[in-house]
């Protein structure tokens, strides 16, 4: 219960999709009592459970929304009520264990209750209690109240959950109309107002029409609440094609709905009806590219490392050429360039001769970006070294390899001359080529600075000597546009503790945002390279501000490049942007890493032009 809440704080949470609806796509007749199958026919509801946790459902709900004794008396089924949810929560908790968490899911009684139905108010909360009892007899960590269009009825809910236990958490959804009010008539005004009276953990909105109508629902819920939002929209609204009811939304418009949800401030998303684990799996894919992948910090005492007697470590002035410059207080400029997807570097290293010639300082060379399957950048970064003599900065992610693969290649790259290392994270595999191929994640950037770190102490991972130490530069990435700035600056200060020595940001198109960073870390003394990326057309502007996290395109730069009436002009306002923020920033930070669109590097030399 506990961890639930915090990763509320922290993080953005996916639950499961629509279960009656799926259960209806796997050939379950519409007039059946859909939770009869937990007694009746347990392995299809395991399996649906099962369909959603391999799409990358952190929550799966139980098949118990309609188990309540009024729902159930249609059916018959009224005196098994306990039975029915606790079987529920079996079930869920069977499949998922301890990787995922499990929400009993309770909807409205199906009977109208006072004032305008004969079922009083603690007769409606003695009904939810039955209902409650057997999910949390049956373990679940969550209760959550869906498809409401009632507040009073919620509320009655919400108390006989409270009366049972007062720590287990409590989402309370109510269902929306097109005006964005709840089906009842009652406006999300009056439904915050009465709901945050009780002790519940989050606040939102599911089933409606679907995600468009939700987002806007979603825009004016954010402003009256400090609670924290879910959202689990349908799939749109059904058509009858051939007898049956379908859902035509697809899961790659969902999952662009969820980024938009997400980037509103939602904390939850998820599904409802017809959605399927086929737009889950998409959804989690969007989360993942909003935000960073499940920490595995490694702590430590990292400044205080007891190096070997006998070793040297390293001057910051000596490191390289880099970094000497960056002690002096020298204004730095990198260029990315991404290694090729063949076994020819020529290109590349034709690239960093003609920009080491305009005086770029190093160059950035990413290690598999957004998970994309390429040569391997140590071996791209030692061929431009090697050939132009230009450093290199070499980027190494925590994705592809475990802590002793990381070492090795950091070993290596030190005897083959590469002194800067950008310590990072890494893209999931699901963003890339490879959707499926496995993340190690071993350590995250935090643990890959520290291990660098080592090094430069004469010590491996595990603190044995490794006689002569390294000297690397060691940089490390600062998202300032991120969702949770708060964890974002509590993973930098654990950077630094680590051994970091100087950072480098996303891409910057908001300066409000990167003044607001800097005005926020300025009693950091490191220094700091701005990201800027010249857009390449208002596609590219949507795809920065939508898809790549942290990287918030103002209205009226994706204005500009609207405008744009042929790919040359979009590209020149692009390099135009670009340049402009080239300028706003050079007073204000340290240098500037950036990128060369579509590996265009004249664009970058463009914009250097005085």
């Amino acid at each position: 219960m506990k961890f639930f809440k915090e990763r509320l704080q922290n993080e953005i949470i996916v639950f499961d999709g629509g279960t009656g609806t799926y259960l209806y796509d796997k050939g379950v007749f519409i007039n059946r009592c859909f939770e009869e199958l937990n007694i009746t026919n347990p392995e299809l509801v395991k399996e649906v459970h099962r369909d959603y946790f391999n799409a990358g459902a952190d929550v799966v709900e139980t098949n118990t929304f309609g188990a309540n004794k009024y729902r159930l008396a249609v059916h018959g089924l009224e005196s098994q009520v306990y039975e029915l949810n606790y079987k529920g929560a079996q079930l869920a908790k069977s499949v998922v264990k301890d990787n995922a968490l499990v929400a009993g899911a309770i909807g409205p009684l199906g009977i109208q209750i006072e004032p305008f139905g004969k079922i009083s108010y603690d007769e409606a909360k003695d009904a939810f209690t039955e209902q409650v009892k057997g999910l949390l007899d049956g373990g679940v960590d969550i209760i959550i109240f869906e498809t409401f269009s009632m507040i009073e009825e919620i509320v009655q809910g919400v108390r006989a959950v409270r009366e049972l236990n007062t720590e287990i958490p409590i989402i309370a959804q109510v269902t929306i109309n097109s005006e964005g009010s709840l089906l009842s008539g009652e406006t999300l005004e009056r439904f915050v107002e009465t709901i945050s009276q009780y002790q519940v953990d989050a606040i939102g909105m599911n089933c409606s029409e679907g995600p468009k109508l939700m987002l806007e629902s979603l825009e004016r819920l954010r402003e009256l609440t400090t609670l924290p939002l879910s959202v689990q929209p349908n799939a749109g609204l059904p058509q009858s094609i051939g007898g049956r009811n379908l859902y035509m939304t697809s899961p790659e418009y969902m999952a662009e709905y969820a980024k938009r949800f997400i980037q509103t401030g939602a904390s939850i998303v998820g599904g409802c009806c017809g959605t399927n684990p086929s737009h889950i799996k998409a959804i989690r894919r969007a989360v993942q590219a909003l935000q960073p992948a499940k920490r595995m910090d490694v702590k430590s005492e990292s400044l205080h490392i007891e190096k070997p007697a006998e070793v040297h470590v390293c001057p910051k002035e000596e490191k390289s050429r880099l970094s000497e410059m960056l002690v002096q207080g020298d204004f730095v400029k990198l260029v990315e360039l991404v290694s090729p997807r063949g076994i020819s570097v020529e290109k590349e290293i034709d690239k960093a001769r003609i920009l080491f010639e305009h005086g770029i300082d190093a160059i950035n060379i990413p290690d598999g970006p957004r998970a994309s399957a390429r040569m391997s950048a140590l071996a791209m970064a030692v061929k431009i070294l090697d050939e132009v003599g230009i450093e290199p900065v070499l980027h190494i992610a925590c994705r592809d390899r475990n802590i002793i693969g990381m070492q090795s290649d950091l070993l290596g790259a030190w005897a083959l001359g590469v002194r800067n290392i950008l310590a990072i994270t890494g893209d999931p595999p699901k963003l890339g080529n490879y959707p499926d191929a496995t993340a190690v994640f071993d350590v995250d950037s935090i643990g890959l600075t520290n291990l660098i770190n080592r090094l430069n102490h004469g010590l491996d991972f595990a603190n044995n000597p490794i006689g002569e130490p390294t000297g690397f530069s060691i940089a490390v990435g600062v998202n300032p546009g991120a969702i949770n700035l708060d964890e974002e600056l509590r993973r930098l200060d654990w950077k630094i503790q680590a051994g970091a020595e100087y950072m480098m940001t996303q891409p910057v198109f908001d300066l409000r945002i990167l003044e607001k960073f800097l005005k926020i870390i300025e009693h950091i003394k490191l220094p700091i390279l701005c990201g800027i990326w010249p857009l390449v057309s208002f596609r590219n502007a949507e795809f920065m501000n939508n898809e790549v996290p942290g990287a918030s395109v103002p209205a009226e730069i994706l204005e500009r490049m609207r405008k744009a009436k042929s790919k040359e002009e979009a590209f020149l306002e692009g390099i135009k942007i670009a340049k402009e923020t080239y300028q706003q920033v050079r007073s204000e930070v340290n240098g500037v890493q950036l990128a060369a669109p579509l590996g265009r590097i004249d664009a970058v030399l463009m914009m250097l032009e005085e």
